[in-house]
């Protein structure tokens, strides 16, 4: 069994920044895809960003780019999610998803391709 855990999300005002972190435990894969995926209030949960935990390669949606870096730390064994320049459009449940790698393609933009999830860390940006 596979358990994420985030943390980091909080209260923070337009232009601000945070830093949102998932550490994996339980079973492990030899080579990872691990994802953020986010859902605010009254939406659909919605990609965010991956990272390949082999080679570091990373994927981040088009309306966060230049905001939103994703980065792993294997020495931590954790992934992180740095927000900067947070707008009130960001407000949502984060959440840290995880598969098995089984190609070099990290395009997995898509719920049904994570089959392990967290339960979310809260982001609220006020104007």
């Amino acid at each position: 069994q596979v358990q994420l855990v985030e943390s980091g999300g909080g209260l923070v005002q337009a232009g601000d920044s945070l830093r949102l972190s998932c550490v994996p435990s339980g079973r492990t894969f030899s080579s990872w895809h691990m994802a953020w995926f986010r859902q605010a209030p009254g939406e659909t949960r919605e990609f965010v960003a991956v990272v390949a935990w082999d080679d570091g390669s990373t994927y981040v949606r088009r309306s966060v780019k230049g905001r939103f870096i994703v980065s792993k730390d294997n020495t931590n064994n954790t992934m992180y999610l740095q927000m900067n320049d947070l707008k009130p459009e960001d407000t949502a449940v984060y959440y840290c998803a995880a598969r098995e790698a089984t190609t070099n393609n990290i395009y997995y933009t898509e719920e049904p391709s994570y089959p392990h999830w967290g339960l979310g860390t809260r982001v609220t940006v006020s104007t």
